[in-house]
This record gives C-alpha cells, sequence and structure tokens, in this order.
C-alpha cells in the first residue's frame, strides 16, 4: 500500500513539473481574471438596469396615480362602510315579514357573529398572507403582472382581499393599469386606516356570493348563510363554509339555485370549487386530513335552503301597502330634516293630484281649477315637485340602506282573513259570478271582453290608537293589483248618512234622533230629484228610524239644513283626502254618497272610528316605526287626534247605529256571527248598485268592507247586501276565533254625561200634548241635552179615524164607532216637503174628512166556513169601513162582532156552532143586506 502512494505522489511531482514547463497556471490565472471582471461588469448592468426598470415603473406608477385625490381616512371609511343593505319589514309584535323589495338582498353582521370555518376557508382560498401583508403581496403582484402582460392562459391574479374590498367600494369596475395602480395605492392607506378585523368584517358584509333559494341575488356573508343554507353565517359547518366561501370567484357559476329559486339540475361546479378550498385549507394547516374527507362526504344538495316565496309573494298585499307608505313617510321625514314642513309638503302632493283629477273631469285648465278656489298654483306646484323629488330619494334609500319597518298588521289576524277569504272565494253566498264587460285593447284600437270576478276590500281599524290591525286587499293579488282596501276610490253609497247627514246636523243642533223629518218627493228643491229605493215614502219619520231603515229622503233633508261647504269640512276633518273642492264641497248629491272621485275602504272605516272614540278622529296608520341600520329610529308615529264632534253628538250615533243592526237593514248580520259584542254600524249601496258597504264599530275595533267589481257593474240587487253582511261577518268570526279580546270586548259604548231621555210625540218631534197621548203616538228617545225639545205640540187636533182601501180619513160624525181608531189630525204646514205627501197612510194620522159615496153597500160575498173561522172577500167599494157578524137564532139575529178595516182581516174566530151571516158597514153608517148564510159545526 506504501508502495502505491508513494509511485501516486511521484507521478503528479511530473505532472506538477511539465505544467510549469509549458505555461498552464499562467494562463488559467487569466482567463480567471477576464471571466472575473465580465462577472462583474455583468452584475453592474443588471443592476442598473434593475434600477432603470424599478424608476420606469415609479415613473409609470406615478403618473398613473399622479390625479388622484387624497382620501382622508373618514373618507376612506364613510366609502368603504356605503354598501347597500336590504330593509326589513315586521308585522306587529316584532314578527319578520321578510326584505324589502330590491335588486339584491344584504344583511350587514359582526364579525364576531361569522363562523371561524368561513374565515379560514376564505382567507386560505382569496389572501393566505392577509395578516401578514400591509394591502398588497409584491411577489403575487409581479406574477400577476407578467401574466397580464404576455397574455398568459392561466391568470392567477394578485389582489388581496383588502384590495378586492378596494376595488368594490372605492374604485369603478374599468379594467385598466390606471385602476390598479390606484388600487394599490389605495389598499396601502386603507391598512394605516382600518385593523385586520375591520377590512375582514368589511369584506365578508360586502362581497357577492349568487343567488339565494329565493331567487334573489345575495351578497354579504348572512344574507348567504340565511338564503344558501338556511343558517346564520354563526351556524355555517366546515362544508358550508368552504362552498361559500369558494363563491365569491365567480358568483353566478358556483351558485347552486336558479333566478326562480329552485336548485340547478347540476351543482358540480360549485363542489369542484368547493373541494379546492378544502384542499388549500388542509394544505395551509387549517384543517386536518379527517376534517378534510368529512367535508367531502357532505351532501351539500341536501342541506340547501329551501325555496321559499319572498314577501311581495306570499304577502303581495301587505309588502307594496308596507313599501308605499314607507316611502312616503321616510319623504316627509327628509323634509323635515331639511327645516320643511313634510306633512303640508304630502298635503299638497295629494292637492295638486286631485287639482288634476278635477281638471281633467270638468275639461278646464288646473290654473283655473285652482284660482277659482284661491289657491296659490304655483306654490302648490312647486311643493308637489318637491315632495316628488323627496319621495324618489326615499325610494331609493330604502331599498338600499337597511332600514328595519315596523308594522302594525298582526299576522295572525290578516293570516286567518286570508283563508277565510280564501276558504269560500267559489261560495256563491259570499261572491257573484263574474261579469263580463268590453274594455280598450291596448294592442289595437278596438275593444275587447274581459272577464271581471267580484272584488272586495275590507280594513280593521283599533280605534284608540288608529293602528290598521288588518286589512283585505282584494279577491286575489295575481288577478289584480290594486288595493281595494287603500287605494281603490269608490262612492261610499248610504254609509255617507252618518257621516255628513246626521251627525254634522246633529252636532250643529238642527236634529237628534227624535227629530221628525219628511220622507216625501224632495219638491222644495228645483236643481235635484233623489229617490228612495223601491220609490215609496213614509211621511214623517224620526232620524233614527231613517237612519235605521236608510231612507234616501229624510237625510237629503238633513244635509239640506246645513250649508254644503258647513257640512263637508266634517269629512275633511275625518280624514277624507279625495274630496273634489269645486265638485263634492257643494253637490248635494254627497249627502247620499254621490262622490265625484269616491273614497277609500281606509278612509270611509277611519271616519267611523270617530264616533267610537267620543268624536275625536285618530288618523290610521300602518307604519308603526322605522329604524336605521345602525338602530338610530329614524321615525316613529304618534297619533294627534282631532276633535270633530261632541261626546254627545258621537254617542247619540252609535246609539242610533246600533238599531241598524237590531232590525234596519243589517238586522240579519248578528246571527252571522259566532259572538256579541256593542255593534254600531251602516249599510251603503251607490248608485246603480254599483258597490256594497257594510261599516260597523265597537268599543274597541271598527272594521268596514266594500263590494263589487273592478270596473263600476251592477250587483245582484237580491243577495248584493246580504253577500257583503256574511263576508264582514265571516272575516270578524275568523277574528275572533284566535283574537276574541280585539273584536268582542265585554264593555259596552259608555254614556257620556250630557245625555238625556225624553218623551216626545211620534209624528211631530215635540213634547206630547194631550191629544198626541190619547191618540197613542207618544214614544221616547235619547238627546243632547243642550238640544232637547222644550215645545209642546200645538198643531194637533184630536180625531176619530177610519181607514178606507188603505187610507186614513177623518171619521163622520155618523160613523159607527166601532170601525173608528182615535188619532189626530195634523197641520202639514209645519213639516218641510210636506205637501207633496199624502198623509193618509200614516198612522194614527189623518189629514182629510172621509166621504161616502151616498148609496147602502152591497152584500158580502164569499162568506165560507174555513175550521173555526168565518172568512169573507174584501168589500169592493171604498168607502167600507169594517163588517159585522151575526149569529141566526130562528126568526131572529144578534151581532156577536165586527171586524174593521183598518184590521186588514177579512176573518172571525167562532165560538159556537150555529148559524152566521156578515154585513158590510159604510163610513156614514149604512150596512148592507145580509150576506148568505153558512152554518158552522164544533
Amino acid at each position: 500500500m506504501k508502495d502505491y502512494i508513494r509511485k501516486v505522489f511521484e507521478t503528479y511531482q511530473k505532472f506538477i513539473q511539465t505544467a510549469n514547463e509549458c505555461g498552464i497556471f499562467r494562463k488559467l490565472n487569466i482567463a480567471y481574471k477576464v471571466a472575473w471582471n465580465l462577472l462583474l461588469i455583468f452584475i453592474v448592468f443588471s443592476l442598473m438596469a434593475v434600477f432603470f426598470g424599478v424608476g420606469i415603473g415609479a415613473g409609470y406608477f406615478a403618473s398613473l396615480v399622479k390625479d388622484e385625490k387624497i382620501l382622508t381616512e373618514e373618507e376612506m371609511k364613510s366609502d368603504i362602510y356605503n354598501y347597500d343593505v336590504t330593509s326589513q319589514v315586521y308585522f306587529a309584535n316584532n314578527t319578520l315579514l321578510g326584505n324589502l323589495q330590491s335588486d339584491l338582498e344584504r344583511k350587514e353582521i359582526a364579525l364576531d357573529d361569522v363562523s371561524e370555518h368561513v374565515i379560514n376557508a376564505l382567507l386560505a382560498t382569496e389572501d393566505n398572507y392577509f395578516y401578514e401583508h400591509n394591502g398588497i403581496v409584491p411577489k403575487a403582484l409581479f406574477r400577476a403582472t407578467y401574466q397580464e402582460l404576455t397574455n398568459a392562459s392561466v391568470q392567477t391574479g394578485g389582489s388581496t382581499l383588502t384590495q378586492q374590498l378596494v376595488k368594490n367600494q372605492l374604485l369603478t369596475s374599468e379594467v385598466s393599469f390606471k385602476r390598479k395602480a390606484k388600487e394599490i395605492l389605495l389598499a396601502m392607506r386603507l391598512e394605516r386606516f382600518l385593523q385586520k378585523e375591520e377590512i375582514l368584517e368589511a369584506y365578508l358584509n360586502i362581497v357577492s356570493f349568487g343567488r339565494s333559494a329565493s331567487g334573489q341575488n345575495v351578497a354579504g356573508i348572512e344574507a348567504a348563510a340565511q338564503g344558501i343554507f338556511g343558517v346564520s353565517a354563526k351556524e355555517l359547518n366546515l362544508p358550508q363554509s368552504a362552498f361559500i366561501a369558494g363563491l365569491p370567484q365567480n358568483p353566478y357559476r358556483y351558485t347552486p339555485f336558479n333566478n326562480d329559486g329552485t336548485v340547478k339540475d347540476s351543482i358540480e361546479v360549485g363542489l369542484n370549487r368547493m373541494e379546492t378550498v378544502l384542499k388549500r385549507m388542509r394544505v395551509s394547516g387549517l384543517i386536518d386530513e379527517k376534517q378534510y374527507k368529512e367535508a367531502l362526504d357532505y351532501d351539500i344538495k341536501a342541506n340547501l335552503a329551501k325555496q321559499h316565496p319572498v314577501p311581495q309573494k306570499e304577502y303581495p298585499y301587505v309588502h307594496f301597502e308596507v313599501e308605499r307608505r314607507a316611502i312616503e313617510v321616510l319623504a316627509k321625514t327628509f323634509a323635515n330634516e331639511d327645516k320643511l314642513d313634510g306633512d303640508e309638503l304630502a298635503h299638497h302632493h295629494r292637492l295638486y293630484n286631485n287639482l288634476e283629477f278635477e281638471a281633467r273631469f270638468f275639461g278646464k285648465p288646473i290654473e283655473d281649477i285652482t284660482k277659482a278656489q284661491k289657491l296659490d298654483f304655483q306654490q302648490v306646484k312647486k311643493d308637489y315637485e318637491l315632495f316628488n323629488e323627496y319621495v324618489k330619494n326615499a325610494d331609493d334609500l330604502i331599498r338600499r340602506k337597511g332600514y328595519q319597518i315596523y308594522t302594525t298588521i298582526d299576522k295572525d289576524i290578516y293570516d286567518a282573513m286570508e283563508k277565510a277569504k280564501n276558504n269560500v272565494l267559489a261560495n256563491s253566498a259570499y261572491f257573484q259570478s263574474p261579469k263580463t264587460a268590453l274594455i280598450n285593447d291596448s294592442d289595437a284600437s278596438g275593444k275587447i271582453s274581459k272577464q271581471f270576478p267580484m272584488q272586495l276590500g275590507g280594513i280593521l281599524i283599533e280605534n284608540k290608537t288608529g293602528k290598521i290591525l288588518s286589512f283585505v286587499g282584494g279577491r286575489d293579488y295575481e288577478e289584480s293589483q290594486l288595493n281595494y282596501a287603500t287605494q281603490a276610490y269608490r262612492s261610499n253609497g248610504s254609509t255617507m248618512k252618518p257621516l255628513l247627514d246626521y251627525a254634522p246636523a246633529m252636532e250643529l243642533g238642527k236634529l237628534q234622533p227624535g227629530s221628525i223629518l219628511m220622507d216625501s218627493p224632495l219638491t222644495e228643491v228645483k236643481d235635484w230629484n233623489p229617490k228612495n229605493y223601491g220609490g215609496s215614502h213614509r211621511g214623517p219619520v224620526t232620524v233614527r228610524e231613517a237612519l235605521k231603515d236608510s231612507i234616501n229622503l229624510p237625510a237629503a233633508r238633513a244635509f239640506l239644513l246645513m250649508e254644503p261647504y258647513e257640512a263637508t269640512a266634517y269629512l275633511e276633518k275625518m280624514g277624507f283626502t279625495s274630496l273634489v273642492h269645486g265638485a263634492d264641497r257643494y253637490n248635494k248629491s254627497m249627502s247620499l254618497g254621490g262622490l265625484t272621485r269616491g273614497v277609500t275602504v281606509e278612509e270611509n272605516t277611519n271616519a267611523f272610528v270617530t264616533f267610537a272614540n267620543g268624536g275625536k278622529f285618530v288618523d290610521a296608520y300602518m307604519i308603526e316605526k322605522i329604524v336605521s341600520n345602525d338602530g338610530e329610529i329614524v321615525y316613529e308615529h304618534e297619533s294627534q287626534p282631532v276633535d270633530v264632534f261632541s261626546p254627545q253628538t258621537a254617542y247619540l250615533t252609535l246609539d242610533m247605529m246600533r238599531d241598524v243592526l237590531k232590525n234596519g237593514t243589517a238586522g240579519r248580520l248578528p246571527s252571522y256571527l259566532k259572538f256579541n259584542a256593542d255593534w254600531a254600524g251602516k249599510t251603503g249601496t251607490s248608485q246603480d248598485w254599483h258597490d256594497s258597504w257594510f261599516v260597523a264599530s265597537n268599543p274597541n275595533v271598527t272594521f268596514g268592507i266594500w263590494t263589487g267589481y273592478e270596473k263600476p257593474m251592477s250587483l245582484d240587487r237580491s243577495n248584493y247586501a246580504h253577500r257583503t253582511q256574511r263576508l264582514w261577518a265571516l272575516l270578524m268570526n275568523a277574528t275572533y276565533d284566535i283574537k276574541p279580546d280585539v273584536v268582542a270586548p265585554k264593555q259596552r259604548f259608555a254614556m257620556p254625561s250630557g245625555i238625556v231621555k225624553r218623551t216626545l210625540c211620534g209624528v211631530t218631534g215635540n213634547l206630547p200634548s194631550e191629544a198626541c197621548e190619547r191618540a197613542g203616538l207618544v214614544t221616547t228617545d235619547l238627546y243632547n241635552a243642550k238640544f232637547a225639545p222644550t215645545d209642546e205640540d200645538a198643531h194637533l187636533d184630536l180625531i176619530r179615524y177610519v181607514v178606507m182601501n188603505g187610507r186614513n180619513y177623518i171619521a163622520l160624525d155618523s160613523t159607527p164607532k166601532e170601525f173608528t181608531k182615535q188619532g189626530v189630525q195634523l197641520n202639514i204646514e209645519q213639516f218641510q216637503g210636506a205637501t207633496s205627501f199624502d198623509f193618509s197612510a200614516v198612522d194614527g194620522v189623518a189629514a182629510k174628512q172621509a166621504k161616502e159615496n151616498g148609496s147602502i153597500p152591497g152584500e158580502v160575498h164569499g162568506v165560507t166556513i174555513k175550521g173555526t173561522s168565518i172568512i169573507w172577500a174584501p168589500h169592493p167599494e171604498h168607502d167600507i169601513v169594517g163588517y159585522r157578524i151575526y149569529r141566526v137564532d130562528n126568526d131572529s139575529y144578534t151581532v156577536i162582532g165586527s171586524v174593521a178595516t183598518f184590521s186588514n182581516k177579512n176573518t172571525f174566530e167562532l165560538s159556537a156552532k150555529g148559524n152566521y151571516f156578515v154585513t158590510a158597514v159604510d163610513v156614514a153608517g149604512n150596512e148592507s143586506s145580509p150576506s148568505q148564510i153558512v152554518s158552522f159545526h164544533e
């Protein structure tokens, strides 16, 4: 071994000696020096190129952002947090109805209320260095820039969460290097002003997550969690979190739902994206292998949220009515914040709409209409246009600023009413058959026939507060989108009588319940000719009777006791906003519901609440309060009662309307109810039976209902009123089943002080004279003590009268007393309208002397025995006042009884067997010959 080493060493020495002799080492040294110098030159030039490139890049970057405004911390925060949040609507008692209609559904949430799985999944997928960088990751930026410049087929992107937040909130969607430069600059600046948790929270509230199970676009993690999986963001498990975290890259490709909320046939692309997210979480050490596999095995499709209708589809009438009212409330609130009078602007807005209607109706320029009413047209128009701007602004903000809108609608009552209504839509006892009418063809100049179903609208109002507890907007929103409870204007028919005729007249001391009005043709007015239903007349009737039976002509005369403008002012105090001033304020037909434009069910019903509130009008409302997204109360309703009638007038009106349900035009209605309450109400029918109404109050609530057709057409004359009253009772029974305390209070309307009971003469309304008392015409009624009668009848003469051919006449001296009644002779001149009426039909009253025909009455015919009675045919002569019944005993006969014509009977009960005949007696006392004899055998 030593020899071998020695030989190797000797060989090496020889090599070194030979190399030195040939100059090899000197040459290698020169080559080394040259290579080193070249390397140094390359490094220098490379550094120069880098610094030159950086300089050019920095200069280019500076040129891109040189005009960019430097945002302050406050400005950046304001813009970052300025994202749309969906407003929500609540039923009464904070029961959620759902989101207000908007293009995008978003619910703001705090980071602490988000599942840790979501945060981990999002960071692993979108920004793995989130807690390390200062807004940007240079390496990722260079890679993304290179890919962009080279137009690489695979582009991985280089945006951090901070950059994505900046892009969404501070920049436009423009794709350019200039926008990217701004994004980088603003991202680094934002990191100085916001904590990492604040940036992450803002991102989670902003980013889009595709569609929800309702088919709506969703943004923000809370709306996504609820809309996709039906849970809150806090409750999301690992696979759900991974699925949702993968959506932002391409939300509408990865979303599992179609536009209508149905699940896609295949959600494979979304599941593949979820798997990518889970892999990144595993690589990052955020989950282990077991969690990874369990998450992959999770059935995403089976755990998706169930398809559910959005509020505008499930509760369309409520949703759109709340939306309309909330916008108006906010518009007035914003105007008030600008130191303007929001209520005044809203009033002028309604006034301008009424003026436009009036101008079209009369075919006159709107300027002429306002001039005639002494209105400042320019100011009204200016306020109209200004309020329109506030409405537009409110309409925009209410869809984007996450307001919480709390309403008065009781969900349980509303649902019960809808169910009850829907159950009887095909029942002819409640709904009349559809009617067909010609309408204008929107696609052509001609007309087409269209079928119209019978509609209804109803509203339930709490008296003391004015809360709208429930309403029925129509039979089916799909059939007609018009809300017949709040937006349809129709004639209110006879429901106008207590509002405009009787209560105002009583308040002014011109009438009281026992006052007498003539039910006779209205000849004292030349340009108006109202008529009663059926065309008959009763003569002098009390106000109570006229209201109970809804007689038109006494109501018309009550209205004529007042100045029209004075009377209609009461309607405006009670919330009527649709009066056409140039017509309705002076129109006599208003007394019978002949409105030019009409009134809504809400306003008509709301007016009746005045009586239940002791004469104070409390405006009905549906919006309880509106709260901003940060918890500030923006609006809260405050009732402002308006004094309209005295408590005495209000109670007397209620007391008269009680009779409507006892034995008046709604006498059947109590039998339809399953409960008892102190109801006072009024029926109503408009011209040609186009509209049918019933409105009634008890001490707690007032409920009004209308039925008719969208296009005014006549209802079935024989059953329309019963249908309306059955529907009213049906809806009240449904409410009673779930909330009996609401509609069936145990207390009754309390009579206020200042009400007295007085005895009166039923044909004059004055204190009864002896003649009235002896004639049996005395009655009693309630009065406002201030207006109780003090005068006694001075123009009544006690008489005896007979009934001939159905008419009353003063008896002759020779008239047998047995065929007369005691009554009074009226001085008809004391009654307005009396000259056009034949008083001979009024019980207890006679005005004309009887006349006999100058001949002996003919024999009575048709005499026979029926059972135990003797009967005969009515005598054909007109002066007959009665009949005598005789019993024949051998050759003699004896009067056993008589029957007067005023009894309306042609029969007499027999008590013993025998033979009998009948004679007729005229007004002069002349008696006919005996009729044929008939035998009665027991």
